[in-house]
């Protein structure tokens, strides 16, 4: 097996829901040993989201919890007992890493905070997660996805113009600030491994949300430069009649018609229309003429509506104008190019058998990503880390039923 990025670093991960675990991953599919600390008996809250495999509600069948804890180990250990905050120590001590996301001042409330931890290990990065930062007077705020997406910015240019802000759908901004988090903590392991100083990082969700560039870039200089808020638009009807997405036969496409640059090109796409041969169509307002725009979008459903995704798509190839389908996630499954790419790859667990999984967002020419475990049984490794701690398996047991493992 080569050695992969982060080999040789070991992550204690105190972390739950989305954006934590999201981190963690990262630094695990990357080589990192991830040791994950779940509550006994109930584990992540995330093993009780769907969906589920064959929809059947388990802790060790939610198809998030799977995707999103692939190859770490997973010990149970109650923080909340003294004996769990020795064990928790004892794992520190051998740790370049911790990560938790728990609400800001816990683990202080637990005696076992970032000052407590540094006095034992020295070198330790460990990254706090959460909604507004460790400090600040929204540090004590509850929020959901919905309330961080309004809070950092993006929501309020996401919608139609007339309409009231929209939310995206999912909880990719969660994802986001995971990511951000990642990235934050190999920094923080490059400056531990080059200086022999550990450190202390601060990621707030919203902050992430807020410096992102979901739609934020542009409108952030706008504001920054002249005071400027900019409205929500429509992109592609503004933009050039056609351009977008559109039903075909057997789903939607999404081509680029009808710009001054394209309009010979789209003439020749559906056959050379005599409509298309009026000089009003070179006009340079023709983009933002609404009587055109529903001329061309009449005929241009109706070319479609025969048609289906992929030949469409082979048509605009033919005659070099941008265009895609727009995927499912069957097609996404089924795509030639990234089954050539290894981009999803199978993973075999003991329990929900061998599923399909999204592989790695970059690739290493040296280091590769690569799938050491599935996601792990709650408590997996209870055995193969405590033994390592120097727990007898007699003590283990008393451990266990103690709750404190």
């Amino acid at each position: 097996m080569s050695d992969q990025a982060l080999s040789g670093f070991k992550v204690i991960d105190l972390t739950h829901y989305i954006t934590g675990p999201f981190c963690t991953k990262l630094l695990a599919d990357y080589g990192a040993e991830v040791i994950k600390i779940e509550r006994p008996c109930v584990g992540d809250i995330t093993r009780r989201l769907g969906p589920f495999w064959q929809d059947e509600p388990d802790y060790e069948k939610s198809g998030l919890f799977l995707h999103l804890n692939t190859n770490k180990k997973s010990i149970t250990l109650n923080l909340k007992s003294e004996t769990g905050k020795e064990i928790l120590m004892k794992l520190v001590e051998g740790a370049d890493a911790l990560v938790e996301n728990f609400a800001p001042g816990t683990l202080a409330k637990l005696d076992i905070d970032y000052q407590r931890l540094t006095r034992i290990n020295p070198k330790l990065v460990m990254t706090s997660i959460s909604n507004f930062g460790q400090n600040g007077p929204y540090r004590d705020f509850k929020a959901s996805e919905l309330v961080l997406y309004g809070m950092g910015g993006a929501m309020y240019m996401c919608g139609l113009p007339e309409r009231e802000p929209q939310k995206l759908a999912g909880t990719f901004l969660l994802y986001q600030a995971g990511i951000a988090a990642a990235n934050a903590t190999v920094a923080g392991l490059l400056v531990s491994e080059s200086q022999d100083e550990g450190q202390y990082i601060d990621v707030a969700i919203t902050e992430a949300i807020a410096s992102g560039v979901d739609r934020l870039h542009t409108n952030l200089n706008a504001y920054s430069f002249n005071r400027e808020i900019q409205p929500r638009f429509a992109i592609a009807p503004v933009y050039a009649p056609g351009t977008g997405a559109y039903p075909c036969k057997d789903g939607y496409v999404n081509l680029v018609l009808m710009t001054r640059q394209y309009l010979e090109r789209t003439k020749n796409l559906l056959g050379h229309p005599e409509f298309l041969d009026d000089p009003k169509w070179e006009d340079p307002t023709m983009p933002s003429n609404p009587e055109l725009r529903d001329e061309f979008i009449v005929y241009y459903l109706n070319w479609l509506a025969d048609k289906t995704k992929q030949e469409v798509v082979e048509l605009a190839e033919q005659n070099n104008i941008l265009g895609a389908p727009l995927n499912t996630m069957e097609d996404l499954f089924a795509d030639h190019h990234l089954k050539a790419r290894e981009t999803l790859v199978e993973i075999e667990h003991p329990i929900v058998s061998r599923l399909e999984y999204a592989s790695r967002p970059f690739r290493m020419s040296e280091t590769p990503w690569q799938v050491n475990r599935p996601a792990p049984l709650l408590g997996e490794h209870n055995q193969e880390i405590y033994s390592e701690l120097g727990y007898s398996i007699k003590e283990q047991i008393t451990l266990s039923t103690l709750g404190i493992i």
